[in-house]
């Protein structure tokens, strides 16, 4: 598995991106408890088990916050496999960091960005994506699927969890006040997107948490 990085993050810079930042790291995990009514670690679990994580598999999770998917696929992973968590705040990276050095987990966080991501072709299994997509502007959304695209092996998957869309006046205040004040798009229309990005076998389907689903694609 891919060794930790010791190097500080407060060294690496925040690169250019449309995407909206979260530079609260501290405050995050709090709040997506809040957001999961108390069952974040559920939600992450879950998260996790909608792809198949084998023994020394190579997993990238982008928009990777706090680093707790990262870290649920680094022990599927086991010590052959190498997992990669990228995200674009220098702050999160930092935080992940430290929890992987305490978890004692061989993860690797690095400071990037969806639409570029630093990877090889066809050099990944796994791809996940875990409530970050709303941070991206549709442009954007169609950028990083196609980087996701280029980055899988043939048969590799992408799994996506976020917010749907919901045409209650309720849930649009919600997903303005809390998400994103431009959000257009829900989970669930983001299959078109990975179609047009050349992937195959697509599901979509809730997690029976708040408004969350999945879209989960292979490549």
């Amino acid at each position: 598995m891919a060794h930790l990085h010791a190097h500080p993050s407060e060294h690496e810079h925040t690169p250019e991106t449309a995407g909206r930042l979260i530079r609260w790291a501290r405050f995050y995990d709090p709040f997506v408890n809040v957001l999961a009514l108390g069952r974040r670690r559920r939600l992450r679990q879950q998260t996790l088990a909608l792809a198949t994580i084998t023994a020394g598999a190579t997993v990238v999770e982008i928009g990777c916050g706090t680093g707790d998917v990262t870290l649920l696929a680094a022990r599927a992973a086991g010590p052959s496999g190498t997992v990669t968590g990228i995200d674009p705040a220098p702050e999160m990276v930092a935080l992940a960091r430290k929890k992987a050095q305490a978890a004692g987990l061989a993860a690797h966080f690095q400071v990037g960005v969806a639409e570029q991501l630093p990877f090889a072709d066809a050099s990944i299994d796994v791809v996940f994506s875990s409530l970050m997509m709303h941070h991206l502007t549709d442009d954007l959304k169609q950028r990083a699927f196609y980087e996701v695209k280029r980055v899988l092996k043939p048969g590799g998957q992408v799994v996506i969890v976020d917010f749907a869309r919901s045409d209650n006046l309720a849930s649009k205040f919600f997903a303005s006040l809390l998400l994103h004040p431009t959000m257009r798009l829900g989970v669930q229309d983001l299959a078109p997107l990975l179609r047009a990005a050349g992937f195959t076998q697509l599901s979509t389907g809730s997690l029976g948490l708040m408004r969350l689903g999945f879209v989960r694609a292979v490549a």
